[in-house]
């Protein structure tokens, strides 16, 4: 007996359509723009009643959408104190950069040079549209953008699960870059960071993975640890030595 058009190979492998973002995906990107961009700091508690008149939604959408943010590391929740955009220390710091560092650099051991053109091709798309939003001057698109980027070249290691992850570490770091945006105007324009992430795609194009691990290790910007120890707590003695480390890299550049 031949199975039902149910049952058949054919329609268990059919795609399930992709609709538009929901409520809680849009509520959970503008929040997560909000946290990366400064409009709410570090320790600063998420007070629904406001978000949920700015944001035009109820409280249950919004209440999932922390919960992805949660999942993200971005905020969490405190008895008494109800959800709070995570606090960092000195300590966080230093683990968030040395492992987003070693993550970039098995990425490159798996992925450089690249054999997926699509790979690649995805590289690029995330480096015009960040020539684009610093054409227009969108700070805010262009932090999401530089975010993309990032993760794209991440993802020329076909690794999904180490993408999965770097994406949530990525989102830490430009939290802790938030804490200490003054330190960060002025120093570089949004043309410059651009050029100096071409210059990164374009030694990961040339194929040698020394030559693009050497590139990243001079292409982070560092500026937003200038100072960053009068901001935060947590001043672990090896929080401090790579900090002094980091300091005197940036000296010889």
């Amino acid at each position: 007996m031949t199975g039902s058009v149910e049952d058949s190979p054919a329609t268990r492998r059919a795609p399930s359509i992709v609709g538009p973002p929901s409520l809680v995906e849009l509520a959970a990107a503008t929040l997560r723009r909000m946290i990366i961009g400064g409009d709410l700091l570090c320790g600063q508690r998420v007070v629904e009643n406001r978000l949920t008149h700015e944001l035009g939604i109820s409280r249950p959408p919004l209440r999932e959408a922390l919960r992805v943010l949660e999942r993200e590391g971005l905020v969490r929740q405190v008895p008494r104190k109800g959800v709070i955009v995570t606090p960092l220390t000195l300590h966080d710091i230093y683990e968030i950069c040395t492992l987003r560092a070693e993550f970039e650099r098995l990425a490159v051991r798996l992925g450089v040079p690249v054999t997926e053109s699509a790979r690649l091709r995805r590289c690029r798309q995330a480096l015009q549209r960040m020539d684009d939003a610093a054409v227009t001057g969108d700070e805010p698109a262009f932090m999401e953008c530089s975010f993309e980027f990032h993760l794209s070249v991440v993802g020329l290691s076909g690794h999904q699960r180490l993408e999965d992850a770097y994406r949530s570490l990525q989102l830490q770091m430009m939290l802790s870059m938030a804490l200490n945006r003054k330190a960060r105007q002025g120093r570089e324009s949004l043309a410059e960071d651009v050029a100096r992430h071409r210059r990164l795609l374009s030694v990961i194009e040339a194929g040698d993975p020394e030559a693009v691990l050497t590139e990243l290790a001079e292409h982070g910007d560092r500026t937003f640890l200038d100072g960053i120890e009068t901001k935060v707590d947590g001043h672990t003695d090896v929080a401090l030595q790579w900090l002094r480390r980091q300091r005197e890299k940036q000296e010889e550049m």
